[in-house]
């Protein structure tokens, strides 16, 4: 079978997915798609082959596909998270390892991967399995900053907006820490440093 007819196949599969994602939390769903966008003009400038690539768009499609699992008192919740809703919360990478192993996706070994360490810190301080440096998948790590962005510029249920200059503050004062330092000023330097903005998701596919 050809590459593009695999491709376009677990794409098939995928589709189905993003409706069931949308079904249960549609914000999530523009979040992930946003991500994907962000996630593959970082991979390009990281020199990913077309093949990798079209792995990291998936993955990043659905790093949060885990979420369906998560219940709506937490999920939708508009107040202030507690200590027992983030540790529920933080189930979401573990689980959509699980969806994406149960889907039988090809290379679905890959973007669970990826999917499950996109929490991960730089630093070994994240989750779920406290993995640093080049330890954590590179799909994972590009992940990771591009939904690090996503959460400060988009507003969301359980997050607030953040200004341009503080996004790139943050992302300043992370850089070794939460984040690969060097994807992380590749990062900034795509979006534009201090002009950070929401047309900026559309301008990174």
């Amino acid at each position: 079978m050809h590459q593009q007819e695999i491709y376009e196949g677990v794409k098939g599969r995928a589709f189905a997915m993003s409706v069931a994602l949308e079904e249960r939390d549609a914000a999530t769903l523009q979040h992930c798609q946003r991500v994907a966008s962000l996630s593959v003009g970082l991979g390009r400038r990281c020199g990913l082959s077309p093949r990798e690539l079209r792995l990291l768009q998936l993955a990043a499609a659905f790093h949060d596909v885990g979420k369906i699992g998560i219940p709506d008192t937490v999920l939708k919740k508009a107040g202030r998270f507690t200590d027992d809703d983030w540790l529920i919360m933080k189930t979401h990478s573990e689980k959509g390892q699980r969806i994406l192993h149960a889907a039988g996706l090809r290379d679905g070994e890959v973007l669970g991967l990826a999917i499950r360490h996109h929490h991960e810190r730089y630093d070994g301080t994240g989750y779920p399995d406290g993995l640093a440096g080049e330890q954590i998948p590179l799909l994972a790590r590009i992940i990771a900053i591009t939904d690090t962005y996503d959460a400060m510029a988009a507003p969301r249920i359980y997050g607030r907006w953040r200004p341009p200059a503080e996004i790139v503050a943050v992302f300043k004062a992370e850089q070794g820490f939460q984040h690969d330092p060097r994807l992380s000023e590749m990062f900034l330097e795509m979006i534009g440093g201090t002009s950070l903005r929401a047309p900026a998701w559309a301008s990174a596919s």
